[in-house]
């Protein structure tokens, strides 16, 4: 784990992960700390990845103001990392709610990014209240399979929960976070209640009174880099739509879509994600 001093003084982290050019990756939550994006499916061993800890989350340190927590706060830690890294352009994977900071980076900086992979994305900035449209009929398409009725009770419950429930019902929840239900993923979630900072999660916030959000959808169209936005087929955090509006805010951006996965396809289906992933950076932005 190395650290570094973002702009603020707040000390960040990050780990190297892997060998090759560098991948620069943001995660998720908000409010995850970066180690369950682990190898990315092995994607490590032709990239080294970044993984970044956002402030407040993992090994980075909690700022003193948190309204640096929000999500386009935390684009200038990113840029902050790339000039601590010494790179005139980087190579910048956003996943999930760390795709929304990608995006923000991306506005803000597109001079400075040579390609920009979004991974299970949220299209919370281009179409707010209504993001993740497709979700409940992800959600349905599972009815068949043995935990459904316990995971959907318990998302019919939160919306009257007690916040001492709450953590309870969520976790119940977490089998539609997935393509398949296993030993395997049962263990990736898990992970998450050592991984999640209820503080970061809170600062993230996307609304529109405190960013401009138009301007910075509008950012999106000046980006010359080379975009993949990649969804997964049974992603039933984020959906599939959100993979094509959000593609469809960039000039150069194409999509693939993960069969059998879910929201962190690396985990369903390593071999994959992989190889659509490793292709697009291998025409893109090749070694050397």
């Amino acid at each position: 784990m190395t650290t570094f001093l973002a702009a603020d003084g707040t000390r960040l982290a990050y780990a190297l992960v892997g060998s090759g050019p560098l991948l620069v990756c943001v995660p998720g939550g908000p409010g995850r700390a970066a180690a369950y994006l682990e190898d990315l499916g092995g994607l490590a061993q032709e990239r080294t990845l970044v993984l970044f800890d956002n402030r407040a989350t993992g090994r980075s340190e909690v700022p003193a103001d948190p309204s640096t927590l929000r999500f386009d706060r935390l684009a200038d830690d990113v840029e902050a990392l790339r000039e601590h890294l010494g790179e005139a352009r980087i190579d910048l994977l956003g996943h999930s709610a760390g795709s929304v900071v990608a995006q923000a980076y991306a506005s803000a900086h597109a001079d400075r990014l040579r390609s920009l992979v979004l991974a299970t994305p949220v299209d919370v900035l281009q179409r707010g209240p209504a993001a993740r449209a497709d979700v409940p009929a992800i959600r349905e398409s599972r009815a068949s399979e043995p935990w459904y009725a316990e995971a959907a009770e318990a998302e019919a419950a939160l919306a009257d929960a007690s916040p001492a429930q709450e953590q309870a019902l969520q976790r119940a929840t977490r089998p539609f976070y997935y393509g398949r239900w296993d030993a395997r993923t049962q263990a990736h979630a898990a992970s998450a209640d050592s991984q999640m900072s209820p503080r970061a999660g809170l600062g993230f916030s996307t609304d529109g009174e405190s960013v401009d959000v138009p301007a910075l959808v509008a950012g999106l169209g000046r980006v010359e880099a080379p975009v993949l936005v990649l969804g997964a087929e049974l992603d039933g955090a984020t959906g599939v739509e959100a993979v094509h509006t959000v593609a469809a805010c960039f000039p150069r951006a194409e999509t693939a879509v993960v069969p059998r996965a879910g929201h962190f396809p690396w985990v369903d289906e390593p071999a994959a994600f992989r190889a659509v992933v490793a292709e697009f950076l291998r025409r893109v932005a090749p070694a050397g």
